[in-house]
């Protein structure tokens, strides 16, 4: 099982560089960072975790925080934990995501999801009540643009004619999607176009685990987001196969991510025997 931790990359902390050579010198497999373009100041959408942490509004973009990761680093993989792709325009996206990977040496990992937030999709163009079908269709027609010389993709929210689109992701014929949510449809949508299931970590996933892999045809892994810094939790996950296990650190300075590292580290140790 790798081992890896996820991170909002804010101004006002640790920079994704930093926190990128951070991860990499303490021996972690993977880095993924968060994404929000915005929030909107007035909401009607409750965060699923209480009061929304200040973090949301305060990250760099995405892709300009990775860009940073991978320039910084030479093994660690670096991913998005989760792009909003309902929320991007699919052609510039296959282009930032076929950059990245190329110009990493192809060590990108595609987190990929529909948020939770229906003002902030409302705001870039999106139906909340569509969200999904523009989720599928976005995720197509990145496929088709990274696989194909002369792409071509007709759907209902999707819709473009023999485009030329280059470089290619170094990883063929795509970097691995990782589809993030834990709703009623979610195995649905890991089935029809993902690698991997890629749930915030809970309880409750291990409960559909035998489910997806009842029904996958194909090799689909599990990963987990948000895993604590705990054997047991570490313990738990790979005896349920999940191939990876990513604990979110802290926003901030260094010396507060140093020892959100540490404390992870020795979870690790102890997970391994080795403390």
């Amino acid at each position: 099982m790798e081992l890896g931790v996820g991170y909002f990359p804010t101004h006002d902390g640790i920079g994704p560089g930093e926190v990128a050579r951070l991860a990499e010198e303490h021996g972690q497999e993977s880095l993924f960072f968060a994404e929000h373009s915005h929030i909107p100041a007035s909401r009607a959408t409750p965060y699923p975790g209480g009061e929304l942490p200040r973090k949301y509004w305060h990250a760099y973009d995405l892709f300009v925080a990775l860009t940073s990761s991978a320039a910084a680093t030479s093994r660690l993989r670096v991913g998005s934990g989760i792009c909003l792709v309902i929320q991007r325009d699919p052609i510039v996206t296959a282009k930032e995501v076929a950059s990245i990977d190329h110009l990493s040496g192809g060590r990108f990992e595609f987190g990929v999801g529909a948020g939770w937030n229906r003002e902030e999709m409302r705001n870039h163009g999106t139906d909340p009540r569509r969200r999904m079908d523009v989720l599928r269709e976005r995720v197509e027609a990145m496929k088709a643009i990274w696989d194909q010389d002369e792409a071509t993709y007709h759907g209902e929210h999707v819709d473009f004619e023999r485009i030329w689109s280059f470089p290619k992701p170094l990883q063929r014929p795509h970097p691995p999607i990782l589809v993030g949510g834990e709703g009623p449809t979610v195995l649905d949508r890991v089935l029809a176009f993902g690698d991997a299931w890629f749930p915030n970590y809970h309880e409750e996933m291990f409960e559909r685990i035998p489910e997806l892999r009842e029904r996958a045809e194909r090799r689909i892994e599990v990963q987990a987001i948000g895993v604590p810094a705990d054997p047991r939790d570490l313990e738990r996950c790979e005896q349920e196969g999940l191939t990876r296990a990513v604990h979110w650190l802290p926003s901030g300075g260094r010396s507060v991510v140093e020892r959100a590292l540490r404390d992870w580290e020795s979870a690790i140790a102890e997970h391994h025997g080795l403390d």
